[in-house]
């Protein structure tokens, strides 16, 4: 078992395209997790799609083994999230197994919106955050400028704020400095009870479900019996292991460690993300608090262009849902298109990441309806209902009061394009709530009908 105080557990946090991967790929190849010939672009990128595209949607975990300048070896599980808001959910849940967060800025674009919503769930979630000034090599960089802009913006000491080049490798070994001092160790007694959380699940058609874990007190190690503390089932631990980024079987994970199980679970229903794992004969006191229940917001039907394809469709989406927490599903029907699901997303590029992974793995051919959102109405005889599709709209006469969904937005914009941006949200029946400035750039909190955003 590693030495408790030799842990650092961390994520890499930043606005799209603000360089998380590219420095993740710099810090595996510092640390020599993979050899020079096995090194590619996107390392911890494991999806076609993801490589594709050009972004990260699932957040990925490896294990790096790094010597400091002070002789002692130190176990670093670094976890790479999604930049894009649709793919938050990810990052919250990685950011609950973290003691601290490099929060990685761009030096040319500085703060943007990304980079504000993902260090408040870093605070919220009590992680330590180290500063660091990505793109130095960049003509363009102006670092000095970045760092004052983080300072006004969120309040972060940038003094010892770290300029790095994640493309050139210029400034990695001050980053792997800073992380072993400045990221907090783990606190857990290694022989109280077990407590994990489960942080993340994907279905492997020949071991079953793979759990992700952090370990917060006691052990966990092959051929224990555990219960998951939300679900109530038991389950005996077949494998236990980390990710090194290739997985790699081990004896046991103790407090503070990140690593996998695998437990021969083939029912979907009995992994939820959040959940509490302990130890049979052993429970702890109280679950952890676990992750808050995800809120869709873009609403589409999804259907088999053959109906015999509906219940491979079925299982496709529960496989799905184990390794996407925040997408949802419900069977519905139509005249037109026959049996499918209604599903809930966080946006529409989550939406068409979802479509488009259904059709690539499970090679399904599907029909997606229109995005739609919802709307709640209070009937006259008491009764509360929630319209997805225009054409269940009841009786008017029957209706007491109807209420849409919307969003409060933060929008950080440069003075020059204020007035357009102004001008967009009044048109889509937005109201304005607040207009401050920081530097020459303006953030606009304004509420605003869902249904005009999404459209």
């Amino acid at each position: 078992m590693t030495d408790i105080s030799r842990i650092r557990n961390f994520s890499i946090i930043a606005h799209i395209d603000h360089g998380k991967s590219t420095l993740a790929d710099r810090l595996i190849q510092a640390c020599h997790a993979v050899e020079l010939r096995d090194m590619t672009a996107q390392m911890l990128d494991n999806m076609d799609i993801e490589k594709e595209r050009g972004i990260t949607i699932k957040s990925q975990t490896v294990r790096l083994n790094y010597t400091a300048t002070d002789g002692n070896d130190y176990i670093l599980n670094l976890m790479d999230t999604p930049g894009h808001v649709d793919f938050a959910y990810e990052v919250s849940r990685c950011l609950a197994a973290c003691e601290g967060s490099l929060l990685v800025v761009d030096a040319s674009q500085g703060v943007e919106a990304q980079t504000l919503a993902n260090v408040y769930q870093a605070l919220d979630n009590n992680n330590e955050i180290v500063p660091v000034l990505n793109k130095i090599d960049l003509p363009a960089a102006e670092p000095e400028r970045v760092a004052q802009q983080i300072e006004d913006m969120i309040g972060i000491d940038c003094t010892d704020a770290l300029h790095v080049s994640a493309k050139t490798g210029l400034g990695i070994p001050d980053l792997l400095e800073a992380i072993v001092h400045k990221v907090p160790a783990p606190k857990g007694d290694p022989k109280a009870a077990l407590k994990a959380l489960l942080v993340d699940s994907w279905y492997d058609t020949y071991l079953g479900v793979i759990i992700l874990i952090r370990v917060f007190e006691g052990t966990i190690r092959k051929g224990q019996k555990i219960r998951m503390m939300n679900a109530g089932s038991t389950h005996t631990v077949e494998a236990v292991g980390t990710f090194t980024p290739k997985k790699v079987a081990v004896g046991e994970l103790g407090p503070g460690e990140v690593g996998y199980i695998q437990t021969g679970i083939k029912m979907v229903d009995e992994c939820n993300v959040g959940d509490t794992i302990t130890d049979e004969k052993n429970l702890t006191d109280a679950p952890l608090p676990g992750f808050k229940p995800v809120q869709p917001v873009v609403f589409c039907g999804l259907y088999p262009t053959e109906s015999s394809d509906f219940e491979n469709l079925k299982d496709s989406l529960a496989k799905l849902r184990l390794n996407d927490a925040s997408f949802s599903f419900e069977a519905e029907s139509s005249n037109a298109l026959g049996f499918g699901f209604r599903c809930g997303f966080l946006g529409l590029l989550h939406l068409e990441i979802i479509q488009e992974r259904l059709e690539r793995e499970f090679d399904l051919d599907l029909i997606t309806t229109a995005p739609s959102v919802v709307y709640k109405l209070h009937m006259t005889d008491g009764r509360e209902i929630e319209l997805h599709n225009p054409a269940d709209y009841p009786d008017v006469t029957k209706i007491e009061t109807m209420y849409e969904s919307w969003i409060h937005a933060t929008i950080f914009v440069p003075d020059e394009h204020l007035g357009n941006v102004l001008a967009l949200c009044t048109e889509k029946r937005g109201e304005q709530a607040n207009l401050t400035y920081v530097g020459s750039r303006a953030l606009v909190e304004y509420k605003l009908p869902l249904n005009e955003v999404v459209f």
